[in-house]
Formats: C-alpha cells, sequence, structure tokens
C-alpha cells in the first residue's frame, strides 16, 4: 500500500486509497474532444470570465476550491446550501458547478439530475467523501463532466479545473465554427450543396479565422467573389471594409496607387501622403480579382510587401488581407514568365478551388430550383422545371457556369407565361447545344450496331471506343438512368458522370423535347424550328 502524505483534511488536501484520480477517466477523454494533452486554457480565449459556482457545506474547501480557481481567473461563487445553489443558477449565467455529492445513496445523483436541469448548459463537476468507481461511473452517466473523491489533492483540483476551461474553449471554436457552417450554408444557396461544394465549404470554415492570404481558382461565373466575401465575413476583421479590385479592368498606374499609395508634391516639405488599400488605417480585406492581369513590376511590389509586412518607403504596415482570384493557370503562366513564382507561392498559402458547374449535375437541378423559386417570388407566379427541361441544362456545359444558369432561368421565366418552364423557353445557345448534343448520340448509336467500322486491324477494339459502347448500352437497357446503369457496369457514380463526360455522352434513350405549340410539331422539325 503506497504511503499517505499527511496534509489539512478539512481543505480537502489529503489522497485516499478508494478513488485514484489520475487514472480514472473523465469526460475530457470522450469522443468530442481530448482535453487531458491539451496546453493550459488561456483565460483570454474567454470574452469574459467563467462563472463557477462551489456547492459545499463546508468553508474551507469553498476556500479551498476559490484558490484553485484564481489560476484560471474564473468568477467564483459559493453557496453552502442546494436552496442557496438553486437561487444562484436561476438568476446568473453560470459555466461551470463543483457541487458536493456526499448523500445518502441515490440522493447526490438526484441533486445532480436537479442542478443540470437548471443549468443545462453548465460543465458540473461531482465530488464525495464516499467515492467509489461504481458511483463515478453512475454520476457521469447522468451527465456530469468530471468526478473527484474528498478529500483530495490540490493538483487533482487544478486538473480537473483546468479540463473544465479547456472544455469551454473547445465549445467555443465549435460555436464559432457553427456560426461560420451557416455562412457557407448561406453561399451553397447561390453557388451548389453537391458533395465537391461541401468539401470548399468545410475548408471556408477552416481559412476564414486567419489572415493569411488565399488563392481562389475557378472559372468565370463559379463565385469566385462569393467565396472571398465569405472568408472575409467568417474572419477575425469581419468588421472592417471589404474592397474588390479587377485587376484586368484598371491601368497599371491605377492599380499601383490603389493599392500601395502615392505622395503629391512628393520633393516639397508639405507633400500629401494618399495611403493605398494595402496599408489603410482601417484594414480589412483586399480582393484582388484576375491577379494574373497584374504587370511583372506591381507583382514584384506586392510579393516584397508581403514579404516584408510594410508597404512603400514610408514603411507603413501591412493592415490588409489578400484574397487573390483567377481563372487562368497561374502555373503555365510562371512557366511562360508572365507571372512571378514567388508571388504565386505567397498567395497560394491557401489554395482553394471552385468546380466548373458542368461537373455538378446535381447543383445545375438543385440551383436552377432556387433561381426560379427566387425569381418567382418577385413576379407572384409559382412555376416548376419539369424533367425535360432540367435534363437539357445537365446537358449544357455551361462555359460561364452559375452566373449563366441564373440567366438563363430569368431568360426562361421572361418567356414563359405558363406553370412550367418548358424547353423552348430556353435560351437559344442552349437548345443549339442540345441539338448538335443529340446529332452525336445517333452516330453513336450507328457505331454501335456496325462495330466493324470503328475496329482496328484483326478486329482488335480501342479501349476508349469498348468503354463508350458498353456506357451506352447500360443507358439503353436502363431507359437513361444512370444511377441504375453504373450499378449495372459495376461502377460509382461519380466513375460514370466522369466518363460521360470524357467521352462526351448525354444519353436520352428518345429526344422527346416539347415543342413550341405555335411550332410546326413535324419531326422534321422538332429541334431546328427551337434555334
Amino acid at each position: 500500500m503506497p504511503e499517505k502524505s499527511t496534509t489539512r483534511s478539512s481543505s480537502g488536501l489529503q489522497d485516499t486509497d478508494s478513488f485514484d484520480h489520475d487514472r480514472f477517466p473523465s469526460h475530457g477523454d470522450s469522443a468530442s474532444g481530448d482535453y487531458s494533452n491539451a496546453p493550459t486554457a488561456s483565460p483570454t480565449a474567454f470574452a469574459r470570465p467563467p462563472r463557477l459556482l462551489v456547492v459545499d457545506e463546508s468553508d474551507e474547501v469553498r476556500q479551498t476550491c476559490r484558490e484553485a480557481a484564481e489560476r484560471f481567473r474564473f468568477v467564483v461563487i459559493e453557496a453552502d446550501t442546494i436552496p442557496a445553489a438553486r437561487k444562484i443558477l436561476e438568476r446568473n449565467n453560470t459555466a461551470i458547478v463543483l457541487l458536493d455529492l456526499t448523500r445518502p445513496e441515490g440522493e447526490g445523483r438526484s441533486v445532480l439530475a436537479e442542478i443540470k436541469s437548471l443549468c443545462p448548459g453548465a460543465l458540473l463537476i461531482g465530488m464525495s467523501s464516499s467515492a467509489t468507481i461504481a458511483s463515478a461511473v453512475a454520476t457521469m452517466q447522468i451527465g456530469a463532466f468530471d468526478y473527484l473523491s474528498k478529500p483530495f489533492p490540490m493538483h487533482v483540483l487544478e486538473k480537473a479545473f483546468d479540463r473544465a476551461a479547456k472544455r469551454l474553449c473547445f465549445e467555443v471554436e465549435r460555436r464559432k465554427l457553427r456560426e461560420a457552417t451557416k455562412g457557407s450554408s448561406r453561399i451553397g444557396d447561390v453557388l451548389g450543396q453537391s458533395v465537391e461544394m461541401e468539401k470548399l465549404y468545410r475548408m471556408l470554415s477552416t481559412v476564414g479565422g486567419s489572415r493569411h492570404p488565399v488563392m481562389i481558382v475557378g472559372e468565370n461565373g463559379t463565385g469566385k467573389e462569393l467565396v472571398a466575401r465569405a472568408i472575409h465575413s467568417n474572419g477575425p476583421d469581419n468588421s472592417k471594409p471589404f474592397v474588390s479590385i479587377d485587376c484586368t479592368s484598371m491601368s497599371s498606374e491605377s492599380l499601383e496607387t490603389a493599392l500601395f499609395g502615392t505622395l503629391d508634391n512628393a520633393s516639397g516639405e508639405d507633400g500629401i501622403e494618399r495611403r493605398g488599400l494595402l496599408s489603410a488605417p482601417e484594414g480589412g480585406a483586399v480582393f484582388l480579382d484576375e491577379v494574373g492581369g497584374l504587370t511583372l513590376d506591381l507583382q514584384a511590389k506586392l510579393v516584397r510587401s508581403l514579404r516584408e509586412k510594410k508597404i512603400g518607403p514610408q514603411g507603413h504596415p501591412l493592415s490588409a488581407r489578400i484574397l487573390a482570384a483567377t481563372s487562368h493557370d497561374l502555373t503555365q503562366m510562371t512557366k511562360e514568365g508572365r507571372f512571378r513564382l514567388d508571388l504565386f507561392g505567397v498567395l497560394s498559402i491557401v489554395n482553394l478551388k471552385i468546380p466548373p458547374l458542368r461537373g455538378r449535375p446535381d447543383d445545375i437541378t438543385f440551383l436552377a430550383e432556387r433561381f426560379l423559386r427566387r425569381i418567382g417570388c418577385g413576379n407572384g407566379i409559382v412555376q416548376t422545371i419539369p424533367q425535360e427541361t432540367l435534363r437539357a441544362l445537365q446537358t449544357y456545359d455551361w462555359p460561364e457556369n452559375t452566373t449563366e444558369l441564373e440567366s438563363a432561368i430569368s431568360h426562361a421565366c421572361i418567356r414563359s407565361a405558363g406553370a412550367e418552364l418548358e424547353i423552348y423557353h430556353l435560351p437559344q445557345n442552349i437548345l443549339t447545344f442540345c441539338r448538335t448534343k443529340e446529332a452525336e448520340q445517333k452516330r453513336d448509336l450507328v457505331s454501335l450496331e456496325n462495330p466493324a467500322n470503328q475496329t482496328l486491324e484483326e478486329g482488335v477494339i480501342p479501349m476508349a471506343i469498348a468503354e463508350k459502347r458498353a456506357i451506352l448500352t447500360a443507358l439503353q437497357q436502363t431507359n437513361g438512368d444512370k444511377r441504375m446503369a453504373a450499378r449495372l457496369l459495376g461502377i460509382g457514380k461519380t466513375t460514370l458522370y466522369r466518363k460521360l463526360k470524357e467521352y462526351s455522352v448525354d444519353f436520352e434513350p428518345e429526344s422527346n423535347l416539347p415543342l413550341d405549340p405555335h411550332l410546326d410539331s413535324t419531326p422534321t422539325a422538332k429541334i431546328s424550328q427551337m434555334i
């Protein structure tokens, strides 16, 4: 049996054989996060000091708890009875409750359950002079965060407070992340909610909390500025200005003045200094859209400023966060000497890529219906998009991405006076694209019926042709159902979509595009009259 140390039992500073504090796991080791190995929680992590309520009839125990809590800068409130604790919990926002459970069997846990109902958000730490492993487990199952055996050593009490402080820090960060996720959800209403976009939104909630530069890569119309604004709104400087600059629409001189400022009458003693956006006192974020449009001289000046954190000969501190965007391949531009490699490295500390809309068929449907509901709210008409029109929208390649989709839905709403957006309400370029795709599919079906025309010498069929034929056959057998076709082929849905894109396949068993009732409905005029 280990030797016991002689300490003041009244203050709770004594070891005990009945309960091993250092071996018994607290909720800090649960799936929600391991706080035992985390660094000591900093009091500055909280907007205001957390309130700690100590409920114990012993003055000495309450005083000991107060002394230990001072290290964590908790606001300590004391109560010597349960009725007094009830009154405090009813009128104060208490973060931690240290509760004496030394009572007849079952009564202590009943009191714990009552306190938890009064203050459900508080971390409850139970303590008892008759603690056992079984009673500790039962207490934790009710909802206690931690459990102490009285009398306890001071270091055990401090460890319990440290675990509680870390848990509170964790909850603060989780709330921030939840708020960031809400912001991403709002962006999702405009940019999409597919699996690919969800990955992007998770990254947004992470990078928003820093001040590092971010490079946003995406085609025209994918929403790069919306992503930049989301990063800023989820960041530490969200109350400060967000300024967007198109690097391709301004002259080099104007860009230099806007970013770095200027000094009028620099040779005179009374020169007027005009500070640029990068060193503006109000700080905030500067969004450099199409950053590849900067001249090499401005690129050199920008990378020097980002490295030194100073702007211009006056040495003003860099006060703004840089968020850059491009629709071009900057890697190729660096190889060609049109973009500085060092600037690319500094701006790409965080690199976010927005996938094009044509690779996200589920988002096409989702966004088309979102845009329709929003436009419908404006004109008072409730409209829907039939499946035939949705298939046409998913067939189109959307070179201008989300921006073009919204414009197409708006165009169709203007042309439609009924409850549905028919295919012939869509813009002409989309109908032309569908007609071309239909012709390609007819050629593919003909090649299926005449495989000899596509074979190489000695009857060998190229792998690409064999794959394409297998996909078309599966789509034929499933009447165009892509999910079922993927199952027949033994591949995933994502793989099938990738192959459809690779081989430019958009199968429909029969082209059933409804015609404008005002047009000739003969088969030969089926598509051509819509173009």
